[in-house]
């Protein structure tokens, strides 16, 4: 079980958040930041994503500690200038929203053809990549900091509310975050189950 945990984390989850990495590189390109051009991370290439600690060892030790039961990662985040964007206000909010939209149409587009060629094993294998992707689109759309719906949420504040709410995220929201990740994960799983259905047919 160990080792197909392994593999599904290396083969599915890793270029998941890869591609969502480079999505949010992307629109900051678009939208006028070219800081991710400069740094050398607007590419699909996995070395340029890669953390050390957030992609390899954390996860492995956290899958071998609970005995396959838990699993926690991150790839290196894009870096990116707000202050470079076109439009101050809603420019990180389009940057956040590029991350889980990608995604998404990850999974939608394997959905497709998990409709198309039901009940093969192949099928099992992609209705796992449907699953992974929606997993890291609605946990990044969680607004917290540093999760991409932190920055949705600044944006559709006022300003001096978002200020405020700014400044109480940097003092406790790691705090806040670790606490949903470790106890109230599992509340978002209807959602992805839900949206699976939607999208697989079954």
């Amino acid at each position: 079980m160990a080792v197909m945990q392994f593999l599904f984390y290396f083969l599915i989850i890793v270029p998941s958040a890869i591609i969502h990495e480079y999505a949010h590189g992307a629109m900051a390109d678009a939208l006028g930041d070219k800081t991710a051009r400069y740094a050398g991370r607007l590419t699909l290439n996995p070395i340029a994503h890669i953390d050390l600690w957030g992609t390899i060892i954390m996860p492995i030790a956290l899958l071998m500690l609970s005995g396959g039961n838990f699993m926690f990662a991150y790839a290196k985040p894009v870096p990116y200038n707000p202050y470079n964007l076109k439009n101050q206000k809603w420019g990180p909010a389009l940057v956040g929203l590029a991350g889980p939209a990608s995604n998404f149409l990850l999974a939608v587009a394997f959905a497709m053809v998990v409709r198309a060629l039901p009940g093969t094993l192949f099928s099992q294998f992609l209705q796992m990549i449907v699953y992974a992707n929606l997993v890291l689109m609605v946990f990044n759309l969680i607004p917290l900091p540093p999760l991409d719906g932190s920055k949705v949420l600044l944006a559709l504040l006022p300003n001096r509310m978002a200020y405020q709410v700014e400044a109480f995220f940097a003092r406790y929201g790691i705090f806040i975050l670790l606490f949903f990740v470790f106890v109230l994960f599992d509340a978002i799983s209807p959602i992805i189950n839900l949206l699976s259905r939607l999208l697989m047919g079954f």
